[in-house]
């Protein structure tokens, strides 16, 4: 069965080497394989390390994506892959070297439309800082329910996945990647699946290790985008994905309104023990990483980090409505 590899580049220098190692080290039949790195043309030598290994290695392709953003990049790989299955990984992580063969596996077993395995997020490098923003990114204070972060032990039916794998017919029938999604185009994606009556299942045993942003204004950069882009997801889709994004614009506009008016009334106690009861909450959960972390500075950075998170995501969110009010354009720049 033929596979295409479809993955997003854009000035990857740092990752893609490590990236391409692991795709290569795989199990599945390197004669039923083709690798697609569509690149958003990259001017740190990414190009130059992909173009190494297409010397040795000839199902390694390099497409250019002139928009550099992710959805173009994803539909010029799709469009031009030859396989039955398509799989959408990315370039900061590294995968297991049976990573295609147990998803196809389950793909056909579970007659699914897409399966995808769990990140295990690791730290760029080993400052406090780096440490704690990995841990935040696979807790569930930071993330809620989003099993591929925090872990699952059995397979489960899921509304989304990264790095999924896909049947090629379920491109024919919901369409390809939106391209006004800058942010959020899979879980549009796996929306549409779902909606047209898909299913999504998330495997346990597959672990993807995957290098978190490696400082704290990268982090709240990513999240606000995540935030601004999911009500239009929601409109495109005509109702939400899920219900955990609700939580982080709800807890923005309690701080704003709350705040407001408790300067005014006896409510500023009720305030007061509602914000002292979110940050127990953080540092609970942050203390409860001590044993991961192994290190005072990171634990102390947690909270914070968390904070973080949720404010810039649901400040995102908020803006994101008015946008979709007013009709605003929601252009950003994505990359890292």
């Amino acid at each position: 069965m033929m596979l295409s590899i479809v993955c997003p580049i854009y000035n990857e220098v740092r990752y893609i080497k490590g990236c391409i190692e692991s795709i290569v080290a795989q199990d599945y039949p390197k004669d039923s394989l083709e690798v697609l790195f569509v690149d958003g043309m990259s001017l740190d030598g990414t190009r130059d390390v992909v173009q190494q290994f297409m010397s040795l290695y000839p199902f390694i392709k390099l497409l250019d994506n002139p928009k550099k953003i992710t959805p173009t990049a994803l539909n010029i790989g799709v469009t031009a892959a030859k396989g039955s299955i398509i799989f959408r990984l990315d370039a900061h992580a590294i995968y297991p070297n049976n990573y295609f063969s147990i998803l196809v596996k389950y793909l056909e077993e579970l007659r699914a439309d897409n399966v995808g395995g769990i990140c295990r997020t690791l730290p760029v490098n080993n400052t406090n800082v780096c440490v704690a923003i990995a841990c935040a990114l696979s807790s569930p204070f930071g993330m809620g329910n989003s099993y591929f972060r925090i872990g699952i032990k059995d397979v489960k039916k899921v509304d989304t996945v990264p790095f999924g794998c896909f049947r090629k017919e379920v491109f024919d029938k919901v369409g390809l990647f939106d391209e006004e999604l800058i942010r959020n185009q899979d879980d549009e994606f796996n929306g549409r699946i779902i909606k047209e009556g898909g299913c999504i299942y998330l495997i346990p045993e597959v672990i993807i290790d995957y290098y978190a942003r490696d400082s704290i204004k990268k982090v709240i950069k990513m999240f606000y985008q995540y935030g601004l882009f999911k009500p239009l997801v929601n409109i495109k889709l005509r109702k939400p994905t899920t219900i955990r994004q609700f939580f982080p614009v709800l807890f923005v506009i309690g701080l704003i309104v709350g705040g407001v008016f408790s300067i005014f009334t006896s409510l500023v106690y009720i305030y007061i023990l509602v914000v002292s009861l979110y940050w127990c909450l953080a540092f609970y959960f942050a203390l409860s990483n001590i044993r991961k972390i192994k290190r005072l500075g990171g634990v102390m950075l947690l909270p914070f980090i968390f904070f973080m998170i949720h404010v810039s995501y649901g400040w995102g969110y908020l803006v994101g409505i008015f946008k979709v009010i007013f009709k605003s354009s929601f252009s950003v720049v994505s990359n890292r």
